[in-house]
């Protein structure tokens, strides 16, 4: 496990950042400094602290009733080659792994052209809660997101359609 991940955070039981008992990690540094952002303490790339990728792992593997990992931040995709690394770990634990990120999916495929973990990231992501968070579109009562605008999209589906397919809360509850 070559790479460095900057982290703000971990929750080590969430049922609110992704589907099922997930395992957060809070990535430090974001460039969108969205206003009224849940984390604002994330923003600052100087800021957090290095996390061990390796310590990271063992505590996911020791949690034999987590379902899953959500990636959140901060901007986990300012971080996409220490987060492959740890989500293809991940993945072979057969868990499912949520990404959130005030990208937009669209804008993510045109980044994935200069900076390949990227694309990688997104192929490794069972769920992706792309765009940024409005303050304007704000609503409570959403299902693991802050406003309407923020789409929720399932990266299975949407990798065998060819084109971006909304997660049906219903697909993951088998996990």
């Amino acid at each position: 496990m070559d790479f460095k991940l900057q982290i703000s955070g971990i929750v080590h039981e969430s049922i609110v950042d992704g589907p099922g008992l997930c395992y957060v990690i809070f990535v430090q540094g974001c460039p969108h400094h969205c206003p009224g952002c849940h984390n604002p303490q994330t923003h600052d790339f100087s800021g957090g602290r290095a996390a061990d990728l390796k310590e990271l792992l063992k505590e996911i593997r020791e949690n034999p009733i987590l379902t899953g990992v959500t990636f959140s931040g901060g901007e986990p995709f300012c971080q996409p080659e220490a987060l492959c690394e740890l989500g293809q770990e991940i993945k072979g634990m057969g868990k499912q792994l949520t990404v959130y990120t005030g990208y937009t999916y669209e804008q993510l495929m045109e980044l994935g052209k200069e900076r390949p973990a990227v694309l990688e990231l997104l192929k490794l992501a069972d769920l992706l809660v792309d765009g940024p968070y409005l303050e304007k579109e704000r609503d409570l009562t959403l299902l693991y997101r802050g406003s309407t605008n923020q789409r929720m999209i399932d990266l299975k589906k949407t990798r065998e359609c060819g084109r971006v397919s909304l997660y049906q809360e219903d697909y993951y509850q088998g996990l």
